[in-house]
């Protein structure tokens, strides 16, 4: 059976490599997924859930935020901000994140509201991921 090799990479660290059916990302413009045999792809993503389905059909979940997908010859790269997988992210401490981030948020004026309502969504993002919700 044909499949992907997917790399899921940020500056730190490699979150994932391996064989895959299937690739999932927030694209900036909505999700999207790749499929064995995918046309070739350069994509901006954003601050989401990467999902990728092995070929044992195992879901892998990563809280990803921003970066880009190239997809050539059924292989996808992710080059990705930040990358988190969830079985590495601590729930008490997402939330914890996410309240400091929503205070952050409620305190800022003019320009630091935009960097503050990003770190919030980042946090947001964490925490549902490892709760293993959408």
């Amino acid at each position: 059976m044909a499949s992907l090799l997917v790399e899921v990479v940020s500056p730190d660290r490699t979150a994932f490599r391996g064989e895959a059916r299937s690739f999932r990302a927030p694209g900036i413009e909505g999700a999207f997924e790749v499929r064995v045999n995918h046309a070739p792809m350069l994509a901006a993503t954003g601050v989401g859930q990467t999902i990728v389905t092995t070929t044992s059909g195992e879901r892998v979940t990563i809280a990803t935020s921003g970066g880009f997908v190239e997809v050539l010859d059924n292989r996808v790269i992710m080059l990705a901000e930040t990358a988190e997988p969830t079985s590495e992210i601590d729930t008490q401490r997402a939330k914890e994140a996410e309240d400091r981030a929503r205070q952050r948020l409620a305190e800022a004026t003019g320009e630091e509201r935009e960097a503050a309502q990003a770190e919030l969504d980042r946090a947001r993002n964490r925490l549902r991921t490892s709760m293993g919700t959408v």
